[in-house]
């Protein structure tokens, strides 16, 4: 799939050197529950998710690969993987998906997320027939509350101190859209600008 600044194709095991600039930082682990992993485990998490490429059975993944396209804003970065999306089935007989993004933190604030994320979204709903997305996070990760508010997602609620990780007991913020609620936005016109 191609959006207006970046390319989303599946993850490869070519893409491990880029992916380890970020799955390695930990200004990036701290809202996922990836745990700390040396470069060689890295590369092996990262080889799963490229072999995981179906949507077929409950729990089945998509990975997909967020690569600058060509273009004067992208300069040196061009053809970079910057980040990575999921999709993931977590109910064949619901249709109900759970999406998923992780971006270098040298690219936060630019609407990456967003735009590669709303790819997603569509993919879901337009694609696969979806009934039902959501989308799991750690409150505290304000940034992809906003990519969430963004896509139309309604936080519906906050699960307290529900997992444990590095070391710590952390919450979990809920935010879905259901199809009917994809297909009104989908219906709503952009407003005029002058």
């Amino acid at each position: 799939m191609q959006t207006e600044r970046l390319i989303l194709r599946p993850l490869a095991e070519s893409d491990i050197d880029d992916i380890w600039q970020y799955q390695r930082l930990d200004e990036v682990l701290r809202y996922i529950p990836w745990p700390k992993r040396d470069f060689e485990a890295a590369a092996a998490h990262t080889r799963w998710r490229a072999a995981a490429h179906s949507l077929d059975a409950d729990g089945r993944a998509i990975f997909l690969a967020c690569v600058l396209a060509p273009s004067p804003d992208a300069g040196e970065h061009a053809g970079r993987v910057i980040g990575d999306v999921m999709l993931r089935l977590s109910s064949v007989e619901t249709a109900e998906l759970e999406i998923g993004w992780v971006f270098h933190p040298d690219f936060h604030g630019r609407g990456y997320a967003t735009e590669a994320a709303a790819a997603m979204q569509r993919l879901a709903f337009d694609g696969i027939g979806a009934h039902r997305l959501v989308a799991h996070l750690d409150p505290r990760n304000e940034a992809s509350a906003r990519v969430c508010a963004k896509l139309g997602l309604a936080h519906e609620g906050t699960l307290r101190e529900s997992y444990y990780d590095k070391g710590e007991w952390s919450d979990a913020g809920l935010y879905a859209m259901i199809a009917r609620d994809w297909r009104a936005l989908e219906d709503t016109p952009a407003p005029h600008t002058p």
